[in-house]
């Protein structure tokens, strides 16, 4: 039992990773908090969604494919838009972030009605069985897909040249400009790598959870939880509280009566929490 229940936190806490670490990474780099990043998520599992169902292409094909497409809508969004308020005040940041997750939320619904949609593969409902432990072969993938990109987030954070200039920025922009790194395609790049994290939540979660225009609210409400307890900014941070609040809320759901409800408000408990102790969260920068 205490072995099924970890596997399952373990399938949710790699899902939270992939949509916190994008999220925190862009506010390490830009201080902005992207309130559009959960629509990130359901515009990836749509495009996955879309890709199976009209040509077939399997979800473990079009990831590649996916994670492209949504780093390049990353990087159109922060050129076009973003862009445009960094120097402004707060509010209108957060503003312009929220405008966006509006109007694509309801541009989903618009062009895909609110319907539930499932992509239906093989490996979604085969379980694989280890020592008792019993988990579906996308689950599994999941928490693969999220261990590998998590790895490789660290790798160019701190083993390339792009890396060390997103690093630079975070610490002191003006000193990295005077340094002569370009800032503004460091924020792009950025960008580009949050929404493509995000993408990779979306087609993880396309195949173990429906797809539907409201998918990005709930996933951008649980990686604020993530990223904030976490301590913005902190993308080891983001890693360890994902970790956290997912086995916290399989236990929670799995052992506790009626634990299915208190599993989706704990996470907002031990937020609370945490912040009366340290208001700037595990890791968060000063």
């Amino acid at each position: 039992m205490l072995a099924q229940v970890t596997a399952n936190g373990l399938s949710l806490a790699g899902l939270y990773a992939l949509v916190a670490v994008g999220l925190t990474l862009v506010f390490g780099v830009m201080r902005i908090l992207n309130f559009a990043h959960g629509e990130f998520v359901m515009i990836g599992a749509y495009l996955t969604y879309w890709l199976f169902a009209l040509w077939g292409v399997d979800p473990l094909l079009s990831f590649a494919l996916v994670l492209a497409l949504m780093a390049l809508l990353g990087a159109l969004v922060q050129v076009t838009l973003v862009t445009r308020v960094l120097a402004a005040p707060h509010l209108n940041q957060i503003l312009l972030t929220f405008g966006i997750a509006v109007t694509l939320q309801n541009l989903a619904l618009l062009l895909w009605t609110g319907d539930l949609r499932a992509i239906k593969v093989w490996y979604a409902s085969t379980a694989l069985s280890v020592a008792g432990v019993s988990l579906s072969l996308g689950r599994t993938v999941g928490i693969l897909i999220a261990a590998t990109l998590t790895v490789g987030l660290y790798l160019l954070l701190f083993r390339t040249e792009y890396g060390r200039a997103l690093r630079a920025v975070a610490q002191d922009p003006d000193a990295a400009l005077v340094m002569g790194i370009p800032i503004q395609r460091v924020y792009v790049l950025a960008m580009a790598i949050g929404a493509a994290y995000a993408g990779a939540a979306g087609v993880v979660a396309s195949v173990s959870m429906f797809t539907y225009p409201l998918l990005g609210f709930l996933f951008g409400l649980k990686a604020f939880c993530v990223v904030i307890l976490g301590g913005l900014g902190s993308v080891f941070g983001a890693v360890l509280a994902s970790l956290f609040l997912g086995l916290v809320e399989s236990f929670v759901g799995t052992l506790i009566p009626q634990g299915g409800s208190w599993a989706e408000a704990i996470s907002f408990i031990v937020l609370l929490l945490v912040l009366l102790v340290r208001p700037r969260g595990i890791l968060g920068l000063e």
